[in-house]
């Protein structure tokens, strides 16, 4: 049965064989957040592995260098269906954001869901481009695979500021157990053993027919690259149980904080005539009894708010400052996301300059840190290319005049009571090996504060993805994780990546805990592209050694 599927698969052609690679794609998205069935990922790849061999003519000469191009290029176009249907059910909770002021935006829609995905499946054809042009006849082709796949999918993580959202990587990471080894290697490092290990069990059938018809002894079932992926699964799994187990969380004996999740609908009641209704809201929740006995926010020494938590721009609101800094509590800090505006005076006149930012608010009413977000989301908070597209009606979601600033550079706050800390706005928390800001050599921030409005995509997968996401930071850095969204999920995460308390995506509530220790310095925070780079040259050297035996053996191709 299984030879027959592989045989239909690979003989497949035109319309069929593109369906193929589409639902294949789509099957993969099962292993992302928050299903995470890490085997969606091995239907995947075991089929799109037969996919490039069906891009392979019969003949012993099919994989000489003159016909690699062209079956590259069939192997790109397979790609490409295949990464549109990936992304296409990954992505799909986007078109939330489009209907949130449908008036303006749902005539676009199309672009944010469809459009989207066909252009991040460029990446994927690439990828598999580069795979087919190092193709071999025999297991060493599933290493070619996770070589091409996982440098396409590094490049998609810088190229045109980069999007790294749901990273093939993400199938293991979302696990908390087989998300561990991302301590050493990250999530580029995952993503190149999360492939090998998903297209294993395609080579339970070999991509040349003689080898396909012949009957297969016990022993190859059980010697099998295949047999050896799953070996390497549970090993992950019983390394990610044994460290859990074996490194309790540590905790600070000084610091108590209070995240509030407000809950606030991402529509027309967040505007500015709404201003008293929302400071109320805040007021009455972050003061709000708990079931463990807290008084309030007069409990914590540190009192936490999400992204742009304010429909109106509160350094320049003294009066709402000054009412913060009534309502603040004798020795609580209050950390805030805020839109930040700067004036700026140019060639004789004076313009506004808007940031996205964090304030880190006490008693009185005065701000003692700030942060300005250096990555912002393009579309959502900036315009690309907005001088030809603003000609056509388009600009950024939300509402700022020319759209949102980039700060400078990423920068520790500093804030009492608090080790130095490490501020992520939004999706600033995807991006790995670029949280943590640079720092003097002990000065490690020991703590990341992640800010975000996932009120934006409502009750879909897309929360659950960034916060699973912004987990898998924890652990490679080796420092604890606090987030705290206006919808959800808010959470303290502990430096291997334990979720310690939370609030459900969409409730209404306060999150009272304890600020985790950070660990020891990672393998990961101190090379960053060490580790995954070794894996690369690990797949290359197979890859080698397999168009070497080619050569060697003559194996021709199916």
């Amino acid at each position: 049965m299984f030879r027959r599927i592989a045989f239909q698969v690979i003989l497949s052609a035109g319309w069929r064989r593109r369906l193929i690679a589409f639902l294949a794609g789509a099957c993969g998205a099962l292993a992302l957040p928050p299903l995470a069935v890490f085997p969606a990922l091995a239907v995947t790849f075991t089929l799109a592995v037969w996919l490039i061999d069906g891009s392979y003519e019969s003949g012993s000469d099919a994989r000489t260098s003159g016909r690699r191009w062209r079956h590259a290029r069939k192997a790109a176009a397979i790609g490409w269906w295949l990464g549109f249907g990936y992304f296409l059910a990954g992505l799909w909770w986007l078109g939330k954001a489009f209907l949130v002021e449908a008036d303006q935006f749902a005539w676009a829609l199309p672009l944010g869901v469809i459009g989207l995905p066909a252009v991040l499946a460029f990446f994927t054809a690439f990828g598999f481009w580069l795979s087919a042009l190092m193709w071999s006849g025999h297991w060493t082709r599933i290493s070619a695979l996770s070589l091409g796949a996982g440098l396409s999918e590094w490049l998609r993580a810088i190229v045109l500021t980069g999007f790294p959202w749901n990273d093939f990587g993400m199938a293991l990471g979302g696990n908390i157990y087989l998300a561990q080894p991302a301590a050493f290697i990250g999530l580029h490092g995952l993503t190149f053993i999360a492939i090998v290990l998903a297209a294993a069990p395609a080579t339970l059938v070999s991509s040349n027919r003689p080898a396909m018809n012949a009957p297969r002894r016990k022993r190859d079932w059980l010697f099998n690259p295949a047999t050896a992926a799953l070996a390497i699964v549970i090993a992950i799994g019983i390394y990610g149980a044994m460290r859990l187990h074996f490194e309790p969380t540590a905790y600070s004996q000084h610091v108590r904080l209070r995240i509030m999740q407000p809950n606030i609908a991402q529509d027309s009641r967040f505007r500015p005539e709404e201003k008293e209704r929302i400071l109320k809201h805040y007021f009455e929740l972050s003061g709000r009894e708990t079931s463990s006995g807290k008084i309030g926010a007069a409990s914590a020494t540190h009192l936490i708010w999400p992204e742009s938590a304010f429909p109106f721009i509160l350094t320049r609101d003294p009066e709402a400052l000054a009412r913060l800094g009534e309502h603040l509590p004798a020795g609580v800090i209050l950390l805030t996301g805020a839109a930040r505006r700067e004036d700026i005076r140019q060639g004789g006149r004076t313009t506004g300059a808007f940031y996205n930012s964090i304030h880190a608010i006490i008693r009185g009413g005065s701000i003692v840190a700030t942060y300005d977000k250096v990555r912002l989301v393009p579309f959502g908070e900036y315009l690309p290319f907005s001088s030809v597209l603003e000609k056509l009606r388009l600009r950024q979601f939300v509402t700022v005049p020319g759209g949102f600033t980039a700060g400078a550079s990423r920068q520790p706050m500093v804030v009492p009571g608090l080790p130095p800390l490490a501020p992520l706005v939004c999706y600033e928390a995807i991006f790995p090996g670029a949280v943590i800001p640079p720092h003097r050599e002990g000065a490690r921030p020991g703590l990341m504060l992640n800010v975000t409005n996932d009120a934006w995509f409502g009750i879909t997968p897309g929360p659950y993805q960034h916060l699973y996401q912004a987990r898998l930071r924890a652990i490679e850095e080796g420092v604890p994780l606090v987030r705290a969204a206006n919808s959800g999920i808010s959470a303290v995460i502990d430096p291997l990546g334990r979720i310690i308390s939370s609030l459900p995506l969409g409730a209404t509530d306060v999150l009272d805990a304890r600020l985790p220790l950070p660990n020891r310095m990672t393998v990961f925070a101190a090379n960053q592209l060490l580790a995954p780079g070794l894996c690369a040259l690990l797949a290359l050297m197979i890859v080698l050694a397999g168009l070497w035996l080619d050569a060697r053996r003559k194996i021709p191709a199916f």
